[in-house]
C-alpha cells in the first residue's frame, strides 16, 4: 500500500499590498544588499511573526513579536528607515 506523507507545519503572513511610494524605496534596497523578510516565530503560539533583516548577507533579527495586523506595517517601515539612511542621492 501507499504511504501518505505527512503535511509539513506552515505558516503564512498573507499578501499585503505595496503602499503608494514605497515600490521605490524597495527596488532600492534590495539593489543594495538590504531584504527584509518575515519569519514565523516557531516558540510562540499561531500569529506571532519576527523580522529578519539582511544587510550584505548579515542577518539581523527584530527582537520584537508582531501580530498578522501589523508585522507588514512594520516591514515597510524598516525598508524606509534603510532607504532613509543609506541612499545619499535622496539626501541631496
Amino acid at each position: 500500500m501507499f504511504k501518505k506523507k505527512q503535511k509539513k507545519v506552515s505558516r503564512s503572513a498573507g499578501a499585503s499590498p505595496i503602499p503608494t511610494g514605497y515600490s521605490k524605496m524597495i527596488q532600492w534596497c534590495l539593489d543594495n544588499n538590504i531584504a527584509i523578510s518575515i519569519t514565523p516565530n516557531w516558540n510562540m503560539s499561531d500569529g506571532n511573526w519576527k523580522i529578519e533583516i539582511r544587510i550584505n548577507n548579515k542577518l539581523h533579527v527584530d527582537p520584537a513579536n508582531y501580530t498578522v495586523a501589523n508585522v507588514h506595517d512594520k516591514k515597510y517601515e524598516y525598508y524606509k528607515y534603510y532607504y532613509d539612511k543609506y541612499n545619499k542621492i535622496s539626501k541631496q
